[in-house]
């Protein structure tokens, strides 16, 4: 079962930022800069964390995962930009 996780990021090095957009574009929707919706499973979470480990500096990034419970989706206020994403049900490339 999918859920809702809204991954953020802080990263100084413009190399590393854009590697680490570069991949969450392939797992969600960006919705403000440096912020992601990705609708993931448990297994895809896994392997999105294993993939990020990869691309960042733990001593110098900042990666946030916040996991957004089904009971709270009816209650999101989006102002501007893109509507709230919904599930895909499609693979990730």
């Amino acid at each position: 079962m999918e859920r809702l996780m809204v991954v953020s990021y802080d990263i100084p090095s413009n190399r590393r930022r854009r590697k680490v957009a570069e991949l969450l574009e392939g797992y969600g929707q960006r919705v403000q800069y440096s912020v992601f919706e990705c609708w993931l499973s448990a297994e895809k979470l896994t392997e999105l964390q294993k993939r990020l480990k990869r691309r960042i500096k733990i001593e110098e990034d900042s990666v946030r995962f916040y996991p957004i419970p089904t009971y709270a989706l009816e209650q999101i206020i989006v102002w501007g930009g893109r509507p709230l994403s919904e599930p895909q049900g499609s693979t990730v490339i």
